[in-house]
């Protein structure tokens, strides 16, 4: 039974930093990659990094440079680790596992950056 568990969300001052964590249990086969989404209220869920299982990373535009997307194999863990926060990163974060036969969704954890 494959799962997916996010922590690390919080309240945070803009300019401030985070780091979200995905732990991840159960035998995901063929995994393409991971990946982190997100969705505001009233907005449509959108990627915000992704890793492959080569390790190549890809980031949406509004964070690059300041988010970077991690991984740690031995402890089936996915990370994100959020710099220089804004107002407009404010959403629930989602970890998300693509493997070939289906994708896989965690529960979410809520970031709120204050201004």
């Amino acid at each position: 039974q494959v799962q997916l568990v996010e922590s690390g969300g919080d309240l945070v001052q803009a300019g401030g930093s985070l780091r979200l964590s995905c732990a991840t249990s159960g035998s995901i086969f063929g995994l393409n990659a991971m990946g982190w989404y997100r969705q505001a209220p009233g907005k449509q869920r959108e990627l915000v990094a992704r890793i492959t299982s080569s390790g190549s990373t890809n980031y949406a535009d509004s964070v690059k440079g300041r988010f970077a997307i991690s991984r740690d194999n031995a402890k089936n863990t996915v990370y994100l680790l959020m710099n220089s926060l804004k107002p407009e990163d404010t959403a629930v974060y989602y970890c998300n596992a693509d493997s070939r036969d289906r994708g896989y969704w965690g529960q979410g954890t809520q970031v709120t950056v204050s201004s």
